[in-house]
């Protein structure tokens, strides 16, 4: 559907520059916030339903108003692209999926003697955030580290607060934290507000990962103290170099220089997507956080990459010097201006292609696969999919029942030679291989003629031998045929002529994605984006998959007999030899007598023979097209 006539009409004024779109419901609530070098021509893509994502027909369906801003650079755009996003949370934009607020680790800055906390609120000034993290027990067990190696006070401390309430003064009453050894005591003056605040900038350092030289720096101040005899003090310093060593074991070195990047790997499927950031601070990975997203393959890539870094790095607290990605985003000189304004400096978005960056990524994209297993496990997402898509099936196809058995048919042939015919079995939304069944066309037809090859196909299918046999198990709730309506008459007509007229038939046509049904003249037609058209794609895209194999399988056959059998003295055993030891019939072709006599089981006198015999053979005679890798 496209957009009412009313916006099309305003578009004549939005002008050619720089910009962000807020398109909206009829309610005015924002649906979908992007950006645009040139404003009109990007607005008129989605009216024009040029645009080719899957959401887009949905959108310009809900779409009643629209609003812009005109920025004055692609950069300006992008920056009030995110605040935008991160104000509206539109719908169809990227978008975390659990839709929760992720924790921090806060340090009070704008305190006497600032303190740290665990908290999930990132708003107040004079407060310095680091994160966010994805797992909250690794960010409380962070706090606890980090308090065991730089004791600072806890934002809830009751003692703490008092101090603070009385502009840093001690009450003289010392709190727990600083009997255990765990608070450096302002409650009681133990320590000063200058040797505090060094102690926060340890806290800040080693939080955003700078933890070199940290380990050499406890050392030697526990041998220090041991060196004065203060034994006492030593075994507070040793006790938190422990602490720091444990951390530094369980952190994998990736890098002999100094690197600081974010390295992202990315896994999507259909409607969701997850993504695994690794942080390497310093040549180390500190730490893997993971991200469910709530669009997958229903948008590009580059988008999907765009609408994370937007999300994530715009309430993120540290930005690296490098982004390591697997695809670039939209502009990405626009996204690593904005991201260098973010960190104060340059930042590099880059896609390696080898190297321990590509090792990296990889592992990255790997643990992007796993975290994306898991949530499926967790919410019983493919479950709830399936049982949708088939609910929806029923309710657009008008059938009797949910089809919990779907066959899909699809013809694969060359002008009409090594013509096949495939059948895959889905059991419950999901794919059975075993009862997947491959047919040899034995229609003898100069070209190809799909109509009359799908019909036969159906015919021996469904005839009576083949439906009380075991060969095809039980009948399914409903055929889905590759192609249009020609299909879907030739389907009908044979399974009437075969006793299975009573089974539901439908053809899907690969161009619109369109179902055509007995019952109608028009096509139906299942929403973009919807469980139920997923499941039908994927149904004929492997039932397309299943024919191909088949035919380049008897292609390849044909191909190797249809010249070395012409060969007296070349039986199946020496022409498998032949091919094993060259790799092809075109490399055997170029090999010279001599080495042909050097395979083993090849007689010299044959090795002769079969060298004169290739040669003569020339170009357009039949063995040309058959000689090919």
């Amino acid at each position: 559907m496209s957009a009412p006539r009313d916006i099309r009409e305003q578009l004549a004024a939005v002008p050619e520059a720089p910009g962000v779109y807020l398109w909206k419901d009829a309610g005015g609530a924002v649906l979908y916030v992007g950006k645009a070098k040139r404003l009109r021509r990007r607005m008129q893509q989605y009216v024009a339903l040029h645009d080719e994502r899957p959401m887009v027909p949905e959108l310009m369906a809900r779409a009643a108003s629209f609003d812009y801003m005109v920025t004055a650079s692609e950069v300006e755009s992008l920056i009030l692209e995110a605040n935008l996003i991160k104000q509206f949370r539109p719908r169809y934009n990227v978008d975390y999926r659990d839709d929760k607020t992720y924790p921090f680790i806060a340090v009070t800055l704008g305190d006497p003697f600032p303190a740290i906390k665990y908290t999930r609120e990132k708003h107040r000034s004079g407060t310095r955030y680091f994160g966010p993290y994805t797992d909250a027990r690794a960010a409380r067990e962070t706090v606890d580290v980090v308090r065991r190696v730089y004791p600072i006070c806890r934002a809830d401390c009751v003692e703490w607060k008092r101090v603070t309430a009385h502009g840093g003064e001690p009450t003289g009453k010392p709190c727990f934290d600083y009997h255990v050894g765990k608070g450096p005591g302002p409650c009681v003056g133990a320590i000063t507000p200058q040797d505090y605040a060094k102690r926060v900038k340890q806290v800040s350092d080693f939080l955003e990962g700078r933890t070199a030289g940290v380990a050499a720096d406890l050392e030697a101040q526990m041998r220090e103290a041991a060196t004065d005899l203060d034994f006492e003090r030593a075994a507070k310093f040793r006790n938190r170099l422990d602490a720091v060593r444990k951390i530094l074991e369980r952190q994998t070195v990736v890098s002999e220089r100094k690197l600081d990047a974010d390295v992202i790997g990315l896994e999507r499927e259909e409607t969701i997507a997850a993504v695994h950031l690794f942080m390497v601070r310093e040549g180390r990975v500190l730490a893997g956080s993971e991200f469910v997203l709530d669009q997958g393959l229903d948008v590009s890539v580059t988008a999907l990459v765009e609408g994370f870094l937007l999300r994530y790095y715009g309430q993120a607290t540290h930005v690296p010097r490098e982004v390591v990605l697997a695809s670039l985003p939209n502009e990405p000189e626009a996204v690593e201006e904005w991201l260098g304004r973010l960190r104060g400096a340059k930042v590099r978005l880059l896609v390696p292609q080898r190297g321990s960056k590509r090792e990296l990524l990889e592992l990255a994209t790997t643990n992007a696969r796993h975290a994306l297993m898991r949530y499926k496990f967790r919410t019983r997402y493919d479950e709830d999919r399936i049982n949708s898509a088939l609910l929806q099936l029923e309710s657009a196809l008008a059938l009797p029942a949910p089809p919990l058995r779907i066959e899909c048919y699809d013809i694969s042939t060359l002008h009409g030679s090594f013509s096949v015919g495939s059948m895959v079995v889905f059991e419950g939304g999901r794919s059975d291989p075993s009862a997947y069944r491959r047919f040899r066309v034995r229609l003898d037809a100069g070209e190809a003629n799909d109509v009359a090859m799908m019909a036969e196909v159906l015919r021996r299918r469904f005839d009576r031998e083949s439906r009380e046999g075991k060969r095809f198990a039980r009948r399914p709730d409903l055929v889905i045929v590759d192609g249009g309506k020609p299909q879907l008459s030739a389907a009908r007509a044979a399974m009437a002529e075969a006793g299975a007229g009573d089974i539901p038939v439908a053809a899907l046509a690969k161009r619109e994605e369109e179902l055509f049904v007995p019952w109608a003249e028009e096509a139906v037609v299942l929403p973009n984006g919807s469980p139920s058209l997923y499941l039908v794609k994927r149904v004929r895209d492997e039932a397309h998959r299943f024919a191909v194999t088949y035919h380049r399988e008897l292609r390849g056959k044909a191909m190797t007999a249809s010249i070395l059998d012409e060969i007296e003295g070349v039986g199946p055993t020496r022409k498998k030899v032949l091919l094993k030891a060259f790799g092809s019939v075109k490399r055997l072709r170029a090999a010279s007598a001599e080495q042909i006599a050097g395979v083993k089981g090849i007689p010299k006198a044959l090795a002769g023979e079969i060298a004169e015999f290739l040669a003569t053979w020339g170009p357009g005679g039949a063995g040309e097209a058959a000689g090919g890798e």
